[in-house]
């Protein structure tokens, strides 16, 4: 991550686009957008764009054949839980009032002095504004064996139909990561009736976020429903037979049969656009705070962005679906004329571990950086981050609880099970309430019940709603 302002890390400039958009509108001139990614971010940035400037062009640009689909869905998905087409929001009827064309390609290289795209196919796009949006991908370990068929991974939906077709025939299988993705394959191959061996590299699961007392809890679940775990295990080799899967060989020479081996050992922001095109990348595609690049009106959003914040004065990537979403609106906005600041909020996800609802928000304190360029799809780097707080962790009736306890305010918190605390601790930590009156209380375990956070949310509530508008 950039600190304050290192060389190459600073922002670019000042926010140029509006006055030139402005022109263009009073000029009655169609403007022609480029959205270069068909996710949450790139789809985002239509609806944004259209609502702005009714008259523009709009192309959107993706490899997928698919129309705009949820990706946290595919869990759901592999699992059974609903069918493949409750993962498109939009209706036929919905993309239809976006009035833009979809065309299936693969960007190969911006012309950033002459506004043109080029396409793998040798062709070229003429834009007047365009958005980098294309996202990250799984990183496979450079294994013997890893592109052998059976080897699958989960970035998108021909992954999840893959998993779901060669899963009917699978007996066993190998997963391989330490993150949330890993933990989808391993549910959704468990619920298809397969063996699982789970692979965690070190002493438990999802340490750079959970605490250790967390990691036992989504184990003993894990093991309770027939998965294998094997710790401090790393994969040294896939063994086919047939030109197909057949097994696989650990560092410490353990041969575990398998039809299938999942890899989720992380994702990394896929950036050959951008780097060949001349942009400035780190980690991600650096952008400030109005989802610019280093080129004049070209944007950036989504998990390839890399996104400065005056605020903490660094650039940040984030690997969630709310962030990338907000993203695209703002970078939308932007090229569409309407100068808006993107303002990064309380990093928040509520996911499912081992069955049980997790919501893990705001800063929580764990490890900086486990895997220096890659980032596990569905976490956020603030959750790494340590804010000097206490944390306090306690656990009654159905539910686990670990808060970080600042000088004045909650910092992060993480609630495991029932989610009847979820809103008061969303409220309190984005509201950045003052905690000092009751902050002793909040650091003794033996007081941490719902009661006394539910009653700190309800007194704030009331105290704001009586204040003047």
């Amino acid at each position: 991550m950039c600190g304050a302002l290192p060389a190459g890390c600073a922002p670019f400039r000042a926010y140029s686009v509006t006055r030139e958009r402005k022109k263009q509108v009073q000029e009655n001139e169609m403007t022609r957008y480029v959205i270069v990614g068909n996710g949450v971010a790139g789809m985002s940035a239509v609806e944004a764009i259209r609502e702005h400037d009714p008259k523009a062009e709009i192309l959107v640009v993706g490899d997928e054949a698919h129309e705009f689909y949820s990706r946290p869905g595919l869990a759901y998905l592999l699992s059974g839980e609903i069918h493949e087409d409750s993962l498109f929001p939009l209706n036929r009827e919905d993309l239809g009032k976006l009035r833009f064309k979809r065309l299936q390609a693969v960007a190969r290289r911006i012309d950033l002095a002459q506004h043109k795209l080029s396409l793998q196919d040798g062709s070229r796009l003429t834009f007047d504004r365009l958005l980098v949006a294309t996202g990250a991908s799984a990183v496979f370990p450079p294994v013997a064996g890893i592109n052998l068929p059976g080897v699958v991974k989960l970035d998108n939906l021909d992954d999840a139909r893959r998993i779901l077709e060669q899963g009917r025939k699978a007996r066993s299988a190998v997963i391989v990561g330490g993150g949330i993705t890993a933990l989808e394959l391993v549910e959704g191959l468990l619920a298809r009736g397969v063996k699982v061996h789970y692979f965690l590299r070190g002493e438990r699961y999802w340490n750079s976020v959970l605490s250790e007392n967390e990691s036992r809890i989504v184990e003993k679940r894990l093991k309770d429903h027939g998965v294998e775990i094997h710790y401090r295990t790393e994969l040294a080799e896939i063994l086919a037979e047939n030109q197909r899967v057949s097994a696989v060989l650990t560092q410490e020479n353990q041969l575990i049969r398998c039809d299938l081996v999942g890899i989720a050992v992380g994702v990394r922001p896929r950036l050959e656009l951008a780097e060949l095109s001349g942009l400035k990348t780190e980690r991600g595609i650096l952008a400030n705070e109005y989802l610019q690049t280093s080129a004049p009106d070209i944007f950036a959003a989504g998990d390839a962005a890399q996104v400065f914040s005056p605020i903490t004065g660094e650039y940040s990537l984030e690997s969630l679906w709310r962030p990338a979403r907000e993203q695209g609106r703002a970078a939308g906005l932007n090229m569409a004329g309407i100068a808006t600041t993107y303002q990064k909020k309380t990093a928040l996800n509520i996911t499912r571990l081992a069955g049980q609802t997790v919501m893990v928000l705001g800063m929580l304190g764990g490890a900086r950086d486990p895997a220096p360029g890659w980032v596990d799809r569905g976490e956020s780097e603030t959750w790494r981050q340590s804010s000097g707080s206490a944390a306090v962790e306690v656990d009654f009736d159905s539910t686990h609880l670990r808060i970080l306890v600042g000088r004045e305010a909650i910092m992060g918190a993480l609630v495991m099970g029932s989610q009847s605390l979820s809103t008061p601790l969303q409220g309190l930590i984005t509201g950045r309430v003052d905690i000092s009156p009751v902050r002793a209380k909040l650091l003794s375990p033996a007081a941490l019940r719902g009661d006394l956070l539910s009653g700190l949310w309800d007194q704030w509530r009331r105290d704001h709603a009586a204040q003047p508008a």
